[in-house]
């Protein structure tokens, strides 16, 4: 009898006060898993290889399993170390990354657009900023204030891809950049749209397609480049919101 009311009492202490998620951990992993997809990202950008698009693929569908399975533990915990919202909010965020990572290698695969210096320097940003955002929620538990600083690190990353993204946008429009750098085989549209315009003379036909394939051009990078973009605005959010958690527990 004696040695079955530790247990028993256990299990009542249990079901009024159920054991606390350890969310710390559970943020890290999230944390980790948009790490290791933005690395498949950079390394799809530097080659162009399709493996490592499958790769952020695979990796992106373990994040929003991973994000799933977080958020049930969130909603049946009785109570959280650090305040619900912004669990949710960081958890929300990080897998968002990843799945702005997805979005551009798919339709970068689609579109037919291969990787240029933008998207690698983009890339490589991410990078740089989602390391940051790791440290931080590595340090979190044991370290808040040391935390802070990685947060602020990952949000001024985020500026660096804006102005990355503006200058990128800015060379598409750029005619004469684009004469100087597209070869037959990065543009294959102006060929397809000439057949398009075979009533026209002959003498036409061909500066009006690269014409059309110059804008069809600004059309599929620029789309690219904005889903980059949209993956450093959850990175800054990623960054802000533990900025708040830090504020809070420190």
């Amino acid at each position: 009898m004696d040695t079955d009311t530790p247990t028993l009492w256990k299990r009542l202490r249990n079901q009024i006060l159920p054991p606390v998620p350890n969310f710390y951990a559970r943020l890290c992993r999230q944390c980790e898993m948009a790490a290791g997809g933005i690395d498949e990202l950079v390394s799809y950008m530097e080659t162009g290889r399709d493996p490592h698009a499958d790769r952020v693929a695979e990796l992106e569908r373990r994040g929003e399993a991973l994000k799933n399975e977080n958020m049930a533990t969130l909603h049946q915990a009785f109570s959280t170390p650090i305040d619900r919202e912004d669990i949710y909010q960081s958890i929300a965020a990080l897998a968002e990354i990843l799945n702005y990572a997805r979005t551009t290698v798919r339709e970068m695969q689609l579109l037919a657009v291969r990787p240029d210096r933008h998207t690698l320097g983009m890339a490589r940003q991410l990078a740089a900023g989602v390391a940051e955002l790791q440290r931080g929620f590595d340090q979190l538990e044991k370290q808040p204030l040391a935390a802070e600083a990685h947060a602020d690190n990952a949000r001024a990353t985020e500026r660096e891809v804006e102005n990355s993204y503006r200058a990128a946008v800015a060379e598409l429009f750029d005619a004469s950049h684009y004469r100087r750098t597209q070869t037959g085989a990065d543009n294959p549209e102006a060929a397809s749209l000439n057949v398009l315009l075979q009533p026209l003379p002959d003498d036409q036909s061909p500066a009006i397609a690269a014409a059309l394939g110059f804008v069809v051009d600004i059309l599929k990078r620029r789309e690219i480049y904005r889903h980059m973009s949209n993956a450093a605005d959850r990175l800054v959010r990623a960054g802000e919101v533990l900025h708040d958690i830090v504020a809070k527990i420190a």
